[in-house]
């Protein structure tokens, strides 16, 4: 691993009227904001720049997800950034991962450049001053704050930490146990020798279950509809290799990223090429973890294909492992009530629980419900065409970062960073200060996700307020990275569809 030089002296922001400048204005603290705070240092160590958190520490969905077991569900030789090799398990903790943060921003010295518990309210663009006012509320005073940039990079995620998603089930108030959400986890929950029933069958419930399952008398999955599960080591077989022949850990770093690229691209392939190929070939790698006689079509064989919907990665296919010792079950049905003591099903079967989580998903959040506005006329995101799922139409010296839904996130957020650093090296070309996606009329608008590709329920329940895309490029969306390695980097800056002043 290369270690990059940082000047002694760093630009810091200054004051102009009273508020605070910089020239670039980071929003959000997880992986894509502190990955775009590495760019930033080692792409422009002359300009000054702040990363804005509303959490009271640096990681995003890492520091809020507290529940059992909570872990990365995509491997982290690509979830990893691109210039710091991982070095632990393929799958790893919230713990392990917000380490692995911590030394992102010790060497790339970002402490001084974070503010925590800086809320991002309101935005407004000037076109006569070339520059965005940002108004922030401090969680920690409740003091509102001004604060003045050239640029705005939203890497605030993608989903409302604070407002999760919980269908109204009947009969929840007479349920005498406690009703929890995993983001909004209680610390001094104990569930030893409980009866436990977690509502939901995505990666949330795959990794509350076997947790839970530790030292809870049984844990019930109860699903409406069946999601695929894959088992995945949670160490890569290459990678102990690997280590074992001593080679420089950048180098294994690579060959496991590639590793994993390559796998999953294949699959994504199979799966949009040939569905009942993958679908196949999933059910055949999750039968010789289950119990015999496990009715897997039932449980695990959903009505969509392969990949429309996340698969859920279980390492060392931990999950199944508790279901064949009896430790946990699972139950697919839908629930016509909750009761005193449980759950009674559509069946009329009935599940005991001392404890019901609701691991039922979240709300998409569009820009972290910011309001945005553009020389004194407010933004509706739901209006307006993503430009290569990087900016917007009609919104200026303003790029942010959305991740792959099938492959790590972080592969893109570096890609992204490349992009938008490069735009700014050719703005200072061409001696502008603002750059905006133009989209002309003809621009056919379509719907954020198209449901043929990607129709998890999150997505399709927020399609209303997320922005749209377009019939064509550049104005199309949710690519994967096996063609957006290629076309990101040979984005054409000069195109017509950006507008430089």
């Amino acid at each position: 691993m290369s270690t990059m030089t940082v000047t002694e002296t760093r630009p810091e922001p200054t004051e102009a009227g009273g508020v605070e400048h910089v020239d670039v204005l980071v929003v959000g603290a997880g992986v894509a904001g502190i990955g775009a705070g590495h760019h930033l240092r080692e792409t422009f160590p002359d300009r000054s720049f702040l990363i804005l958190d509303t959490h009271p520490d640096r990681g995003g969905t890492w520091w809020t997800h507290r529940y059992p077991g909570a872990r990365s569900d995509s491997d982290l030789f690509t979830y990893g950034y691109r210039h710091k090799p991982w070095r632990g398990p393929s799958i790893a903790s919230s713990g392990e991962i917000l380490n692995y943060l911590d030394e992102v921003i010790e060497e790339d010295h970002l402490k001084e450049a974070i503010r925590y518990q800086h809320r991002v309210v309101a935005t407004s663009w000037s076109s006569d001053d070339a520059r965005w006012t940002v108004d922030v509320r401090r969680e920690d005073t409740g003091e509102d704050v001004r604060l003045t940039c050239n640029f705005l990079w939203m890497c605030q995620g993608y989903y409302k930490h604070d407002e999760p998603y919980t269908p109204e089930f009947p009969g929840r108030e007479r349920f005498t146990g406690p009703v929890l959400h995993p983001q909004s986890w209680p610390e001094d929950l104990d569930w030893t020798g409980k009866k436990v029933v977690v509502i939901g069958s995505g990666a949330t419930a795959a990794t509350v279950v076997p947790a839970m399952a530790e030292t809870a008398e049984h844990v019930t999955m109860l699903q409406r509809t069946p999601t695929f599960m894959i088992a995945a080591p949670k160490t890569h077989e290459l990678a102990i290799q690997l280590r074992a022949l001593d080679i420089p850990e950048e180098w294994t770093y690579e060959i496991l990223r590639r590793t994993y690229i390559e796998q999953f691209n294949e699959l994504t392939r199979l799966s949009a090429e040939e569905p009942e190929a993958a679908r196949q070939y999933l059910l055949d790698e999750m039968r010789p973890h289950l119990p015999e006689g496990f009715d897997i079509e039932k449980h695990f064989n959903p009505a969509y294909r392969p990949w429309q919907q996340r698969i859920a990665l279980l390492p060392d296919g931990d999950m199944f492992a508790t279901i064949k010792e009896g430790r946990s079950s699972v139950v697919t049905d839908s629930i016509e009530t909750f009761t005193e003591t449980g759950i009674r099903l559509s069946s009329g079967e009935e599940l005991e629980a001392d404890i019901i989580v609701t691991a039922t998903g979240f709300n998409l959040s569009c820009f972290g419900d910011v309001e945005f506005s553009v020389d004194g006329e407010p933004v509706d995101f739901s209006e307006r065409v993503t430009w290569r799922g990087i900016m917007i139409d009609g919104v200026p010296n303003m790029a942010f970062v959305f991740g792959y839904f099938r492959h790590s996130w972080t592969l893109r957020a570096d890609l992204i960073s490349d992009l938008v650093l490069r735009l700014m090296q050719h703005m200072d070309s061409l001696g502008v200060r603002s750059v905006t996606p133009v989209a002309g009329p003809d621009v056919e608008l379509r719907p954020w996700s198209d449901p043929e590709n990607f129709n998890p329920g999150y997505v399709m329940r927020s399609q209303d307020r997320m922005f749209k895309q377009g019939d064509r490029a550049p104005w199309t969306h949710m690519h994967e990275f096996a063609e957006e390695r290629h076309t990101l980097p040979a984005a054409d800056l000069d195109d017509g569809s950006l507008k430089y002043s």
